[in-house]
C-alpha cells in the first residue's frame, strides 16, 4: 500500500511539476464563449495549448487568428496563434498527448427540460480510449451535481486507470459574463473540486498559473453545485422582479420607479432589473439541471419551478403589451408593422442564445404582425420559426410600434422617441427621455 501511495504522489508531483514550468500540454476541448477565451488565456502565460472544436469553419478560424468571440481580444488571438502556442484541431488523437484535458462542450436541456449530456459523454469516451496515467481531466461545463463523479468518472475508469490514482478528475465551472470588461477569465475567481484530494491538488496547481483567485472545494459535486446556484439564485431573484413587473403593469405602477428607489436602500437589497424574459446559455438553462437532479432524488424544487414559470412567460406578456399599445393606436396586432430593438440577450455582445427577443418576435409573427428587427450586434438571425436580418434604424415612422428588447448602448434612443409613433421600452432604455410615445414595461 505505501509502495503504491508512493507511485500515486510521485505520478501527481510529475504532473505539477511540469504544470509548475508550463511544460504541460494544454487541451481545451470546445473552443466557444467559453473555451477560445480560457485556451488564449492559457497560451498568453506560456502554456503550448491544443484547442480540439469539431466546427472545422470555427477551428480553421483559429488557426488563421480570426476572432469570432467577443471576449477575445482580436490582438492576443492572432499573436498566440502566430507564435504557435495555440493550436486548433478537429479530431481526438492528440488527446494522448495531452498532460491537462479541459473540457468546455455545451449542456443544453432537452425539450422536457430534462439535461442533454450527449456532449459531455461523447468527448468523455473519446478521452477514454486515450487515456493515460498522470492526466487530469477538468470539466468546466455547467452541469448538475453528481456529473463528474456518476457519468464520467465510470466512463474514465473503463479504461482500466483509476481516479486520484492514475489520473484525476476536476470539475472548476466556468463563470463568464459575455460583453463585461471588467470581470474577465484571469480575475475572476475560480471554484475546484476534485473527485479525491490529488484530483483538487493537481487542479488547483493548474488553475492558479493564470487565475489570480483559485477557490478548492470539498469534492467535484460540491463544485457542481455551486455553479447551479450561483445561476438560480439569479434566476429567482430576476423572476420575482418579473412578477412585480406584471403586478404594477395591473394597478398601473410605474415597476422602474418602485425599483430604483427600493434600490437606494443601503443594506438588505440587492438590484434585480425586469425584462422581456432572460436569455443565454446560463440562467434559462442551469435550474433546470438541478430541479432536474432534485427529482431523482424525490425532492420538489418549488421555488426554482415557479421561478422558470414566471420567466419563459414575460414574451407572452410583452406581447399582450404591444397589443395593448397597438389598440390604443387603432391599430390591429395582426396588421402591424413592429421594429424590434435588439436580439442578442444582452446588450452589447453578439449572443443571441436563449433570448428573449426571439421569442418576441416569434409571438409577434404568430400574432400576424410584420415584424423587422435592428442589432448592429446580431446581423441576422437563423432559428426555427424566425429567419430574419438586421434592418438599418432608419424610417422609423412607418413602424406602428418600436420594441426596445435590448438596451444596447450605441442605439440613439433620442432618435428612436423623436422619429417613432410609438415605443414599447422593456429594457428602461428611454428612462431619461420624455415622451408621450412611449410605454415602460
Amino acid at each position: 500500500m505505501a509502495v503504491a501511495f508512493s507511485q500515486s504522489q510521485c505520478v501527481l508531483e510529475a504532473l505539477k511539476a511540469k504544470i509548475a514550468d508550463k511544460s504541460a500540454l494544454v487541451g481545451v476541448i470546445g473552443l466557444g464563449y467559453v473555451g477560445l477565451p480560457f485556451a488564449v488565456e492559457k497560451a498568453k502565460v506560456g502554456y503550448k495549448v491544443h484547442g480540439i472544436e469539431q466546427n472545422s469553419q470555427r477551428a480553421a478560424m483559429v488557426n488563421e487568428g480570426d476572432n469570432y468571440i467577443c471576449d477575445v481580444d482580436d490582438s492576443e488571438l492572432a499573436r498566440v496563434v502566430s507564435e504557435g502556442a495555440l493550436h486548433a484541431v478537429t479530431d481526438f488523437e492528440r488527446i494522448v498527448e495531452m498532460d491537462v484535458i479541459v473540457v468546455c462542450v455545451p449542456t443544453p436541456l432537452h425539450k422536457n427540460l430534462s439535461p442533454d449530456l450527449q456532449y459531455v459523454l461523447n468527448v468523455t469516451r473519446e478521452i477514454a480510449k486515450r487515456l493515460r496515467p498522470g492526466q487530469l481531466v477538468s470539466l468546466e461545463s455547467t452541469t448538475y451535481p453528481g456529473t463528474c463523479e456518476e457519468v464520467m468518472l465510470p466512463i474514465l475508469e473503463s479504461s482500466g486507470l483509476k481516479v486520484d490514482i492514475d489520473f484525476y478528475l476536476a470539475h472548476s465551472p466556468e463563470r463568464v459574463d459575455p460583453g463585461n470588461k471588467r470581470y474577465t477569465t484571469k480575475n475572476t475567481h475560480k471554484v475546484v473540486g476534485g473527485v479525491g484530494p490529488r484530483s483538487l491538488d493537481a487542479a488547483t496547481a493548474f488553475y492558479g498559473q493564470t487565475i489570480l483567485n483559485v477557490v478548492p472545494v470539498s469534492s467535484a459535486k460540491a463544485a457542481e453545485m455551486t455553479k447551479v446556484f450561483e445561476n438560480t439564485f439569479r434566476a429567482v431573484n430576476i423572476a420575482l422582479v418579473n412578477e412585480m413587473t406584471m403586478l404594477c403593469d395591473k394597478i398601473g405602477l410605474n415597476v422602474w420607479e418602485v425599483l430604483d428607489a427600493a434600490f437606494t436602500k443601503p443594506f438588505g437589497i440587492m438590484p434585480f432589473y425586469p425584462g422581456p424574459g432572460v436569455g443565454g446559455h446560463c440562467i434559462p438553462l442551469d435550474p433546470h439541471y438541478l430541479e432536474w437532479k432534485a427529482r431523482q432524488i424525490n425532492f420538489t424544487t418549488r421555488f426554482i419551478g415557479l421561478a422558470g414559470e414566471i420567466n419563459r412567460a414575460m414574451p407572452a406578456f410583452v406581447v399582450d403589451k404591444a397589443r395593448r399599445c397597438l389598440n390604443s393606436m387603432g391599430v390591429a396586432l395582426s396588421r402591424s408593422k413592429v421594429l424590434v430593438l435588439g436580439a442578442a440577450y444582452k446588450k452589447d455582445i453578439d449572443d443571441w442564445r436563449e433570448s428573449p427577443a426571439i421569442e418576441v418576435m416569434k409571438l409577434l409573427m404568430e400574432d400576424g404582425a410584420t415584424v423587422s428587427y435592428h442589432d448592429p450586434f446580431v446581423l441576422s438571425v437563423n432559428e426555427e420559426d424566425v429567419s430574419l436580418v438586421s434592418v438599418p434604424l432608419t424610417h422609423l415612422d412607418k413602424y406602428d410600434l418600436v420594441l426596445i428588447a435590448t438596451d444596447h448602448t450605441d442605439i440613439d434612443y433620442s432618435k428612436v422617441v423623436k422619429e417613432s409613433k410609438h415605443v414599447l421600452d422593456t429594457r428602461n432604455a428611454t428612462k431619461d427621455l420624455f415622451g408621450a410615445n412611449v410605454t415602460v414595461l
